[in-house]
């Protein structure tokens, strides 16, 4: 099985991922996958065979550079002036199968030592290779807001801001995350799935059903985003030396 204490075992994810664009053109983009949510102080670990098909790395988040995830974290968290003080910290994520990696969005449910919730950290992954990271304080109802400045979609520049509905998944997984630039609200992305216990044979379902999952999610925003140029949709220029940290 997957090792973990009970109060700390990792879930498994099956879930949707929409994005609606309404502005300029109306689009829809929607695709099936699986995520995990995992602690970071007690990542699971799988029999050795099913081991390529889920990896956790620090080098995929931050500045990729820190000896763990959670080290990583803590820094990130330190230069705002957050100090978790050693509390727990959920990790909503896709792994890295088979060598590859592509993260959206991952999210990072912190909590002091006390097990109240202190913070969420969103890090988003464009496909450029590079990321950046948002500290937010939501509310009781899991809804948080900032201002965009990371280049995301080449088809939007770098304004507006950003609504997040972020609860801590349970049973459900069941986030929004909407953009508001002056007078619209052009894009909205949702995910939503039903948790599965992280058994070696719920990832080899998932794994069989979602081949090479973390791969097909950066060549379907690909895909979808040639479709939207030939339909005549503008590229926004990328900004130079705009992200906070970048992949290696």
């Amino acid at each position: 099985m997957v090792t973990g204490a009970p109060t700390t075992r990792a879930g498994l994810y099956p879930c949707e991922t929409v994005h609606v664009r309404t502005d300029p053109i109306r689009y829809t983009l929607r695709h099936r996958t699986y995520m995990w949510l995992v602690d970071l102080d007690r990542l699971p670990v799988l029999p050795r065979p099913l081991r390529p098909l889920a990896g956790f790395r620090a080098r995929d988040h931050f500045t990729g550079d820190a000896p763990t995830l959670r080290a990583g974290l803590d820094r990130f968290l330190a230069a705002r002036g957050v100090d978790l003080e050693g509390g727990r910290v959920l990790m909503l994520a896709h792994a890295r199968v088979l060598g590859h990696v592509f993260n959206p969005l991952t999210l990072y449910w912190c909590h002091g030592p006390d097990g109240a919730p202190r913070c969420v950290v969103a890090e988003v992954h464009n496909t450029y290779g590079e990321r950046h990271a948002y500290l937010f304080h939501p509310d009781e109802a899991g809804v948080a807001h900032t201002g965009k400045d990371f280049y995301v979609s080449p088809f939007f520049p770098v304004d507006g801001a950003y609504r997040m509905r972020l609860p801590l998944p349970g049973d459900r997984l069941d986030l929004t995350v909407r953009l508001d630039r002056p007078g619209s609200a052009p894009f909205t992305a949702t995910v939503r799935g039903t948790r599965r216990e992280a058994t070696p044979a719920a990832l080899l379902r998932l794994a069989l059903r979602h081949p090479l999952s973390t791969l097909a999610v950066s060549a379907g925003i690909r895909r979808h985003g040639i479709r939207l140029y030939l339909r005549g949709l503008p590229v926004q220029p990328r900004p130079s030396n705009r992200t906070t940290e970048k992949a290696t």
